[in-house]
């Protein structure tokens, strides 16, 4: 497997070793959630958390009432989201599988994708798209976050990561736009803690 595996992600968190972590939900997520733009109302279905990570989000989602399905094949972190649930007196279902595999039982009525894309080497990422929009329903919601983070070595030819630079005409492309409605840009830009922004993006399944 190209890029990161398993065990390099267990160790990262084990040792928490997660610089990529703010420690609270993105706040975008919220302001998606503050405008509507996420509901559980609107959704009427399941939405899934691929890359879930230490699960901030997760228990965000499952706080405003969203049925959550939370994937992640760390060990570790599937352990972690698990406890923070728990913390929170809140419900969510968590599975530890591997994203590029495993397909929900019924179609999922978004995705939250904040990390997952750019923890994986690029040379998965077609794969990874085909799932999102396998997992999906016809007017399904991708609430991407797509990150942007420049390596000099690009100029090489490098590919450097993770996290792997999100560059949105690579994303135009991985995503092409004769199954997922684009909207027009700009897009917004969040603020990342390590240095770095996202362009958080709505992308629509046709």
């Amino acid at each position: 497997m190209s890029g990161p595996d398993v065990d390099f992600w267990q160790e990262r968190f084990v040792t928490q070793r997660v610089p990529w972590d703010r420690g609270v939900p993105s706040p975008q997520l919220r302001a998606w959630i503050d405008g509507g733009q996420l509901s559980p109302q609107a959704l009427n279905g399941p939405i899934a958390v691929p890359g879930c990570g230490a699960g901030h989000e997760v228990v965000e989602l499952a706080a405003c009432g969203f049925q959550v399905i939370a994937i992640d094949y760390a060990p570790a972190a599937v352990a972690l989201t698990r406890e923070r649930l728990a913390q929170a007196g809140l419900h969510a279902e968590v599975l530890q599988a591997d994203v590029l595999s495993w397909q929900p039982e019924t179609p999922l009525s978004a995705v939250y994708e904040q990390t997952c894309l750019c923890a994986l080497h690029p040379d998965h990422w077609s794969a990874y798209a085909q799932q999102l929009y396998r997992w999906l329903r016809p007017a399904g919601r991708l609430c991407a976050m797509f990150m942007q983070m420049h390596r000099e070595g690009a100029a090489q030819g490098l590919v450097e990561g993770p996290p792997y630079h999100c560059d949105i005409n690579a994303m135009r492309a991985l995503f092409a736009s004769q199954h997922w409605h684009w909207p027009k840009p700009p897009y917004e830009q969040v603020a990342h803690p390590m240095g770095m922004n996202e362009l958080a993006v709505l992308l629509t399944r046709l």
